[in-house]
């Protein structure tokens, strides 16, 4: 049987925790199973390197960006071989270019393209546990690139669905996938079992367990995931494609501050102006989420979209330097605002769960900016400060509570 195991920044904090995931690891190659293990960088490390950059440039290229962040994780896999060879258990490190994990050429949000498999079947066939730096991957240029925040849980599923993993573990600190964050709603209730399609919208929409593109990934390659606690044995949650539970009208609720609102004033209200907004960001790797277009008014329209607030700065730059070609009249952002949801299969064919949302924010006193929908998920946008509360109102609404 063949495992990957991927422990997140948080599990690998300090001593204390890497001796804790290599006597874990050990335990499952000590039942005669092959072990392939995937870290991220340890504890704050990531932030602290990007604190560094910024005090030397302000606006850091993106190459040496990423030639900076991908020591974090060497750092971490490198520590944890040695701690299992000190407990007596043949380990070996390897980073993205040694196994080589190939990516496609955008520093900061690079995608993997294929994994070269031999480097680490060579190394589980000498019975040594496999640790592999999450993150990470290198280019046509032989260049070091990172997958963008998260990025480990998709190095684990990608290694999976590469050697066929019979199970594929993502530790975490907390133990599972809940109905909502418990910081923020302490009654908030652990499911046993969540959808691709369920967990791919809590991770596109703030919950912060597992990356989006790794439940793409898993959905697409079919690996099952466990989602488990690096601290406690408690049981996780199961990632798959059907759950053998019945339908919830409503698995949870996600929240999601890393958000901007982004307006575009006055645009010609003629066919293709949309279009170009929306193409010229999306050719600069811009992702865009709610989308509203203004009824038009003399012949002009507005177009207000949301953006990531790490995209803020190169979204604006783009529009104000193109604002002749779009023609638009003015671009505004308004950055104290966050995004709260909904999701679950089981809203499919049942009307009314809009406005019961709806009723909910509106007895906790929270207007709606901005409002998105699809089969399983609704989505507002509200100003940040409300966040908490509209979590918790909505949760109680929908007896989410354990």
């Amino acid at each position: 049987m063949l495992v990957v195991k991927k422990f997140g920044g948080s599990s690998v904090a300090d001593k204390e925790r890497i001796f804790n995931v290599a006597k874990r690891c050990i335990e499952e190659y000590e039942k005669g199973n092959q072990v392939v293990v995937v870290l991220s960088a340890m504890g704050k490390t990531t932030d602290g390197l990007i604190a560094k950059a910024l005090e030397i440039n302000p606006n850091p290229p993106k190459r040496e960006m990423d030639m900076l962040l991908t020591t974090g994780e060497q750092v971490s896999v490198a520590l944890m071989a040695m701690a299992m060879n000190s407990l007596g258990v043949p380990a070996v490190s390897l980073n993205a270019a040694q196994v080589a994990m190939h990516t496609t050429s955008a520093y900061g949000t690079a995608k993997l393209k294929r994994i070269d498999t031999e480097r680490i079947r060579h190394e589980l066939e000498a019975r040594k546990i496999v640790i592999v730096t999450g993150f990470q991957g290198v280019n046509k240029y032989e260049d070091l690139t990172t997958l963008g925040r998260g990025g480990s849980d998709t190095t684990a599923v990608a290694l999976a669905a590469a050697l066929h993993a019979d199970a594929c573990e993502i530790y975490t600190d907390v133990d599972g996938v809940y109905t909502a964050d418990p910081h923020i709603v302490p009654n908030a209730r652990k499911l046993p079992e969540v959808s691709y399609d369920e967990m791919l919208e809590f991770a596109s929409l703030g919950a912060k367990v597992l990356h989006n593109r790794s439940v793409e990934m898993a959905k697409r390659y079919g690996v099952q995931l466990v989602v488990l606690s690096s601290l406690t044995r408690a049981e996780g949650t199961v990632v798959k494609e059907e759950t053998k539970l019945e339908r919830m009208l409503v698995s949870g609720v996600a929240a999601d501050k890393n958000v901007a609102r982004i307006s575009v004033i006055g645009v010609k209200n003629t066919p293709g102006i949309a279009f170009k907004i929306f193409n010229l960001l999306a050719r600069h790797n811009i992702n865009v989420d709610i989308i509203i277009q203004s009824i038009g008014r003399e012949e002009r329209k507005d177009i207000s979209f949301t953006v990531a607030q790490t995209d803020l700065k190169d979204t604006m730059d783009l529009l104000l330097e193109n604002k002749d070609s779009i023609t638009a009249q003015d671009v505004t952002s308004e950055e104290c605002v966050a995004k709260v949801s909904i999701i679950g299969a089981g809203m499919t064919g049942n009307p009314g769960v809009a406005a019961k949302m709806f009723e909910a924010l509106s007895s906790a006193n929270v207007n709606i900016k901005m409002i998105a929908t699809s089969e399983i998920r609704i989505t507002v946008l509200i100003d940040e400060a409300d966040v908490n509360r509209a979590m918790r109102t909505v949760h109680d609404a929908f007896d989410l509570a354990d």
